[in-house]
């Protein structure tokens, strides 16, 4: 009896540690299948000139930013609305060092930010620990 204890023990430890894995692998799927959705929730739309810029809202949450990547035109005019959800972050600024924007992020209220992407390619913004927490805009 003694020796089926101690492989059962292990065995039901091994079994409760994958379900657990296996759980956290399913959210990061969903995760990682609802950011580009997210993503694609929000095209870059032919515009006219005096529409106004591109409107986007973006959400500071215990993950980050949120969603990332973005599409945006080069030359088209963008106001981000950025709103910090969290207190659990080290995302309480966003800074995007080519447009010399470091802007802080209340808890719970949303912070209007505008630029106009200039250059093609990505583009990263993120906290001010040297963009540990970072999000991305696809300037095509």
């Amino acid at each position: 009896m003694r020796f089926f204890s101690k492989m059962i023990k292990p065995l039901l430890a091994l079994a409760l540690a994958g379900a657990v894995l296996a759980q956290q692998g399913c959210s990061k799927e969903q995760k990682a299948e609802s950011a580009p959705a997210a993503a694609a929730a929000a095209p870059a739309q032919a515009r006219k000139p005096g529409d106004g810029p591109r409107v986007i809202t973006l959400s500071v949450t215990e993950k980050g930013y949120e969603p990332s990547p973005i599409t945006l035109k080069k030359d088209e005019p963008v106001k981000l609305v950025v709103t910090r959800t969290t207190d659990h972050t080290c995302a309480t600024e966003l800074v995007m060092k080519d447009y010399n924007i470091n802007t802080p992020l209340p808890l719970n209220q949303p912070v209007e930010i505008a630029f106009t992407p200039n250059k093609s390619g990505t583009l990263t913004y993120g906290c001010a620990m040297g963009q540990m927490i970072s999000g991305a805009f696809m300037v095509e």
